[in-house]
């Protein structure tokens, strides 16, 4: 018989040696718990955490951006209460049990901590992209009443429209969800210095990070007329259109033009363009006389004031402008200086016509 209770407390000490590497309080979050008849649980908890998310700054983005998303996760977890259990030990004083039954009251209320967080940002639309690198993210652990910040950084499609979006932030934690307190026969299983059995549950959840996508303006160019002439000056009139929601205030449109084009004035007020409409600016530009014969392509772009009265540029557009070549012709005073050489030329062949006919004139009378 003792043969064989010995070799159940070995066997149990092997189990307790190689099942349970974490018994210690520096691993807890893996724990196995203790089989209850070496434990007593005196107080159950009534409490957990409580993760909450939200950006820091600034939610509103723009069309086109690449953002530093900075998102601030909270616990909020507090604890509702306690119920104390009939439970009890042999042999230990009534006093002395109700001090040892407080302190596993006391290491309780750690249930509202949150232990290996781990979250990743998700979009669901195409319009917003999360980068990979770095998505992935975790905390060994947040107390309640606590805050930590996580970055991500997403890009927001140039034609996203505008409006409110929301990320999904899946967020998977483990809390204490039990303590028990060791009892004195663990003894038995080679375990010391182990005061408390903590059990642990994971949770995951899924937190919803709302943003907005600024409505603003957006141009493009849906008209130009006019042709630009070799070593002349010409204008040329370019209608752009507000395609998007939001009405672009104060606007100038501005051409970008290098030789062989030029011109004095670049710079053209359109004044308040609305949602929809269509406004046409007149540039003079010049050609030099030895500009090749071609489409050119010059730069475009709009500059406006937004809702908030800030400056802000259109993206560049292109505009195409050709140039034709000089058209030939006669001015009145090449055609005058043609009439005076006709005209000269015809008195010199008049002239060497008498000449020769009253050389003729002569001879004649000679021979006679």
């Amino acid at each position: 018989m003792i043969t064989k209770i010995t070799t159940f407390a070995l066997i149990l000490l092997i189990v307790s040696v190689t099942a349970l590497p974490a018994l210690g309080e520096d691993d807890e979050t893996n724990f196995i718990a203790l089989d209850h008849g070496y434990t007593v649980d005196y107080y159950k908890s009534y409490g957990a955490p409580v993760i909450q998310a939200s950006i820091t700054g600034d939610p509103v983005l723009e069309r086109g951006e690449t953002a530093d998303l900075k998102i601030k996760i909270a616990n909020a977890g507090s604890i509702s209460g306690f119920k104390r259990l009939n439970a009890n030990q042999k042999r230990i004083n009534d006093s002395i049990e109700e001090t040892i039954a407080l302190k596993e009251m006391g290491e309780e209320e750690e249930c509202t901590t949150a232990k290996n967080i781990e979250a990743t940002l998700q979009s669901e639309t195409k319009y917003i992209e999360v980068e990979s690198t770095g998505n992935f993210q975790n905390l060994e652990e947040l107390e309640t009443g606590h805050i930590a910040l996580l970055s991500y950084s997403i890009k927001v499609d140039g034609n996203a429209p505008s409006g409110n979006y929301e990320l999904l932030l899946p967020v998977t934690y483990q809390y204490q969800s039990n303590v028990r307190t060791v009892t004195a026969d663990a003894v038995n299983l080679g375990i010391t210095d182990v005061d408390y059995a903590r059990e642990y549950k994971t949770k995951t959840e899924t937190l919803k990070i709302p943003i907005s996508i600024k409505s603003e303006p957006k141009f493009e160019v849906t008209n130009v007329s006019g042709n630009l002439m070799q070593g002349e000056s010409k204008v040329v009139n370019v209608t752009y259109k507000n395609t998007r929601e939001t009405v672009a205030k104060d606007a100038f449109a501005r051409i970008i033009v290098m030789s062989p084009l030029s011109t004095e004035k670049a710079t053209v007020r359109l004044g308040d363009i609305d949602p929809g409409e269509e406004k046409t600016a007149s540039f003079e530009v010049k050609a030099d006389s030895d500009a090749i014969v071609k489409k050119y392509g010059v730069n475009s772009e709009i500059k406006y004031l937004d809702d908030d009265g800030d400056t802000k540029f259109s993206e560049s557009m292109k505009v195409d402008l050709p140039l034709k070549a000089t058209e030939q012709k006669f001015s009145i005073t090449g055609i005058a200086i043609l009439l005076i050489i006709v005209i000269a030329l015809y008195q010199i062949v008049s002239v060497h016509r008498k000449r020769n006919q009253n050389d003729e004139n002569v001879s004649g009378d000679e021979n006679e």
